[in-house]
C-alpha cells in the first residue's frame, strides 16, 4: 500500500510536459530504475515516480509514498512536491484529498496520509507489513468504568450493612 500525489498540468485535459518534470527531478537527484520509473531521495526516505499513462499518452507523473509510521517523508514530498511543480509549471495534486497542493498543505496530507496509513493497518490487515501502531491504549471505556464502578460501591456497602449487623448482635 502506498499514497500517491500527483504532478499534472495546471490545466486538466491540457498536455502535460513531462520532459521539464523529469529534467528537474533528475537535477534533484532521482535515479532511474532498472524497471522503469525513477527512485527519488529525499532526506527522510525515498519515493518512487513513475509516469501515468492514459491512453498511450503521458497525462501525469505519479509520486508514490510508502505507508510508514512516520510523517516526516509525505511532509517533505509535499514541500519539494511543491516547490518542483512550481519551477515546472505543473501542479501537485492530491487524489485522495481532491485537491491542488502548496508547500504550505504539508500538515493536511500529513493527516490524510495517517488515515490512510492506520485504515491500511487495522482494516486491511498489513499491520505486519507496516510497522503503526494501530492500538488505541486509552484505558477503560466510559461504559465499563461506570459498571466496574457501580459493582465497587455495591461490594462495600455490602461489607459495611454485614460489619454493623455484626456490631449489633444480629
Amino acid at each position: 500500500m502506498r499514497y500517491d500525489l500527483l504532478l499534472q498540468s495546471m490545466v486538466p485535459g491540457t498536455p502535460f510536459d513531462s520532459a521539464r518534470v523529469e529534467a528537474l527531478l533528475e537535477a534533484r537527484g532521482a535515479k532511474a530504475r532498472p524497471s522503469g520509473g525513477r527512485t527519488w531521495l529525499l532526506e527522510h526516505g525515498s519515493v518512487e515516480v513513475h509516469p501515468l499513462r492514459e491512453g498511450g499518452q503521458w497525462v501525469a507523473t505519479e509520486v508514490r509514498i510508502p505507508l510508514e509510521h512516520r510523517t516526516e517523508l509525505i511532509r517533505e514530498v509535499v514541500s519539494k512536491g511543491a516547490e518542483l511543480a512550481r519551477e515546472a509549471e505543473v501542479r501537485l495534486f492530491d487524489p485522495q484529498l481532491g485537491r491542488e497542493l502548496g508547500a504550505h498543505d504539508e500538515g493536511l496530507v500529513a493527516d490524510q496520509y495517517e488515515r490512510t496509513a492506520r485504515y491500511a493497518g487495522e482494516m486491511l490487515g498489513l499491520a505486519s507489513a507496516m510497522p503503526i501502531d494501530t492500538s488505541t491504549d486509552e484505558g477503560f471505556q466510559p461504559t465499563t468504568k461506570f459498571v466496574l464502578g457501580a459493582l465497587a460501591f455495591f461490594t462495600l456497602l455490602y461489607l459495611v450493612v454485614s460489619w454493623m449487623n455484626e456490631q449489633l448482635g444480629g
